[in-house]
């Protein structure tokens, strides 16, 4: 398992983090974004109350970015580029991301359940690849 840092997470997308410019003073709210994508249908936000303690198909989004905000509990996030089960990657979820178009992923609680807001598009196609084995948080 591995700590999430912009660096070693920047091949499936992008650490949300707070904003790069510094306010003018302690008092100055700053707004910053982080993506933008022109989309015909929208986005939607969720809340994932999560139980599973494995999994043993990852899914993906060819035409969705999507984010995972942790909110309670330990999370562990799996993520891949190809369909190769030797290049599946664990992270811990301790910050939020955001995960490229098209990456496989899946997400495990370390606790009784965890807690996590996702944001992607309104209308999301998954593709599911079945692993033929269960993740477990050893990975």
């Amino acid at each position: 398992m591995r700590k999430i840092n912009s660096k070693n997470f920047r091949r499936y997308g992008w650490v949300i983090e707070g904003a790069k410019k510094k306010p003018k003073d302690k008092e100055t709210s700053l707004f910053s974004i982080v993506l933008t994508e022109p989309l015909k249908s929208g986005w939607r936000i969720a809340h994932l109350l999560l139980k599973d303690k494995a999994v043993a198909f990852l899914e993906r989004h060819i035409d969705s970015f999507e984010s995972f905000e942790p909110i309670r509990g330990e999370t562990l996030i799996y993520v891949a580029g190809t369909k190769d089960l030797k290049k599946i990657k664990c992270f811990y979820l301790d910050k939020p991301v955001i995960l490229r178009k098209g990456v496989w992923h899946a997400v495990i609680t370390l606790n009784k359940q965890s807690e996590i807001k996702i944001t992607e598009n309104a209308k999301v196609k998954c593709d599911y690849w079945q692993l033929g084995c269960k993740l477990l948080e050893l990975c």
